[in-house]
């Protein structure tokens, strides 16, 4: 029997993660060793994507590991735990209190760094101190001259859904009068 058929059987032909029923495949956990049913789930396209970019995640989307973190098949307990880490919101540290899974899928699941705080992440931070995220709207406290150009940022122009550098934490992208430029993060204020 295929390994796809073993996971349509075990899954009932549903998302082992969300249960949607549509566009299903095959998802390896790439970064465990061991092979077979043990790091493979059914997944379908719309968790498949968020698993793999942690840009594209929804919140909301994931409140299907309510039900899905109690399975019985280990792939499926390393996600939903890998999930719940990524998306750091109140319901989810509620439901990763509640997880129980054996010691060595523990390990399996934390081998991804999933729920570890890293001391080198950089956190960008506007004049006041407030954390900025990729996406938020900053409004620019003076008057700056932008580099190979004759263009001036006026102060109190909004710039939305900034851009992080993940190198520096004072640079910060943001298009300004249809032009991308670089800000450092000591002349916008959070809007």
């Amino acid at each position: 029997m295929s390994l796809e058929r073993e996971l349509q059987q075990r899954s009932g032909s549903k998302c082992e993660l969300c249960g949607n029923e549509e566009k299903l495949s095959e998802y390896t956990i790439s970064d465990i060793k061991e092979n077979g049913l043990k790091t493979v789930l059914y997944a379908c396209n719309v968790c498949t994507e968020q698993m793999n970019d942690a840009d594209a995640i929804d919140a909301n989307h994931w409140r299907c590991l309510n039900d899905s973190m109690w399975s019985e098949h280990d792939a499926v307990k390393i996600m939903a735990w890998r999930m719940l880490n990524r998306i750091k919101d109140d319901w989810t540290q509620d439901l990763l209190g509640m997880m129980y899974m054996e010691e060595e899928t523990l390990e399996l699941a934390k081998a991804s760094g999933d729920g570890e705080d890293d001391e080198n992440k950089l956190i960008h931070r506007d004049v006041n101190g407030v954390i900025l995220e990729h996406g938020d709207s900053v409004v620019l406290i003076k008057d700056l001259k932008v580099k190979g150009s004759s263009m001036v940022a006026k102060q109190g122009t909004a710039v939305r859904n900034i851009r992080l550098d993940h190198e520096n934490e004072t640079y910060i992208e943001g298009r300004v009068d249809g032009q991308q430029i670089v800000i450092i993060t000591e002349y916008v204020k959070k809007n």
